[in-house]
């Protein structure tokens, strides 16, 4: 693959320290949610995850729906991703929650979901490694 762009960020301290994009325009304070032992004074990397997959599937329809000649530009992707013990370790699970505009039908809705799920790089780096969900709304 011959990358177009490239993102670049740096995180210290980890979960309960900050992350700062190389140009400056991301600049976070990380902090462990609640439920995992923190104050949840912060975003966590799950939000940001959630967050970056949610509006690159979003992206990803908008390019299916023109294809087809189907207006999805007021669609609305939310991104669900949990975290959990596995083994000695953690994992994750994603679910995306897709609100079609409603001139689109069913039908042709979740095919446009199902086709963007092949075109979202992220959905193409999640396949096969965690679970994703598509539910269209």
């Amino acid at each position: 693959m011959d990358a177009l762009y490239t993102a670049v960020a740096t995180a210290t301290h980890g979960r309960e320290g900050r992350a700062v994009s190389s140009d400056g325009t991301l600049d976070l304070q990380l902090a462990p949610p609640v439920e995992l032992g923190g104050n949840g004074e912060g975003t966590n990397p799950e939000q940001l995850f959630a967050a970056g997959y949610a509006a690159c599937f979003a992206s990803a329809l908008g390019v299916v729906g023109r294809r087809a000649k189907v207006d999805v530009s007021e669609a609305a992707v939310t991104g669900e991703v949990g975290i959990g013990k596995q083994g000695e370790g953690f994992a994750l699970a994603v679910t995306l929650r897709v609100e079609l505009p409603d001139s689109v039908d069913a039908e042709t809705g979740r095919e446009l979901v199902d086709q963007a799920h092949q075109v979202c790089p992220y959905s193409n780096a999640t396949r096969g490694n965690i679970p994703v969900e598509l539910i269209v709304e």
